[in-house]
């Protein structure tokens, strides 16, 4: 029995990682120009099949994983110029529609792309460490042996680790260099930094190409162990936009925490009931907004997300 919950307990953490990945993308965004950026899933999905589409090419998956980082990222600045910029002193429900149907469009141009049919990354193209097994003889090949017969794969290490790695160099960007200086004056005030000598549009770029680049990270590594289809990113999407507002929609911190609490929360849930898998992660993100309206995270304004 304990072993069971470890290894969910784990199962959750990964989940988590993943979920805190996305989540910053959206929490980044809406800390500067408070806007849900509907389109952020669809940035993750088209991470797993730019990767997918290389290492089909046959380019090495560690140089697979960048240029579809780098691709991505320009992507959400791309984005930004072309559908959010021009809105940026329009009514916030003007953004918002646009983001909806960005989000829509990339979904039908990856269909174009890349058709409907699910897609696997093939197994003889990623690291051999990624593929655990269980022999006949009872010998776990790439995968740790937990207390009580539970299995770890070496995979899930990896995923949990690296984003582990990517929230702590993304916390030290943001408040140990000039430009994540300049991200924190826009979030607090946009006009004042822009008076200061601030070129907020810079700024706002950057972020948009960071979010982009985490979320490519976390479709590749979902891409790993999942299938990935053209509306992948909607439903990992809205579960990471949970796990924002769980947190604090604007709180990177809070993304991060919110991330694991729905991961978790997803994966014991799905124990009880595979239909329960995403409902107990909801119930408890209602929960702490009708307690706590802000997020665990968020500073109470008179404004809500």
């Amino acid at each position: 029995m304990m072993a069971q919950i470890l290894e969910q307990l784990i199962n959750g953490l990964v989940l988590g990682g993943i979920y805190a990945l996305i989540a910053v993308g959206y929490t980044m965004v809406y800390g500067i120009i408070q806007l849900i950026n509907f389109a952020h899933g669809e940035i993750y999905m088209f991470g797993a099949y730019i990767a997918l589409m290389f290492i089909v090419m046959g380019v090495p998956f560690w140089i697979a994983v960048p240029l579809s980082m780098l691709l991505c990222a320009i992507l959400g600045m791309l984005i930004d110029f072309v559908a959010y910029r021009p809105l940026r002193n329009a009514p916030r429900l003007s953004a918002l529609i646009t983001a909806i149907g960005i989000s829509l469009a990339l979904q039908n141009l990856a269909r174009m792309i890349w058709s409907a049919r699910p897609r696997q990354f093939p197994s003889e193209s990623l690291p051999s460490f990624f593929l655990s097994e269980v022999t006949q003889t009872g010998e776990v090949i790439n995968a740790i042996l937990l207390p009580g017969g539970g299995i770890l794969p070496f995979r899930d290490v990896f995923i949990l680790l690296l984003a582990v790695v990517l929230m702590v160099v993304l916390n030290m960007l943001i408040y140990l260099t000039k430009i994540g200086k300049a991200m924190r004056a826009c979030a607090q005030n946009a006009v004042a930094a822009n008076l200061m000598g601030i070129k907020t549009n810079h700024v706002i770029a950057v972020t948009f190409a960071i979010g982009s680049a985490l979320g490519a990270v976390a479709g590749i590594m979902v891409g790993l162990s999942e299938v990935v289809t053209p509306t992948m990113g909607y439903y990992k999407g809205v579960a990471a936009f949970a796990a924002a507002v769980l947190g604090g929609i604007g709180s990177i911190s809070g993304a991060i925490f919110g991330g694991i609490v729905i991961g978790i929360a997803e994966v014991f849930g799905a124990d009880i009931h595979s239909g329960y898998r995403i409902a107990f992660a909801y119930i408890i993100m209602i929960l702490v907004i009708l307690i706590r309206p802000s997020g665990l995270f968020g500073k109470s304004t008179s404004t809500r997300a």
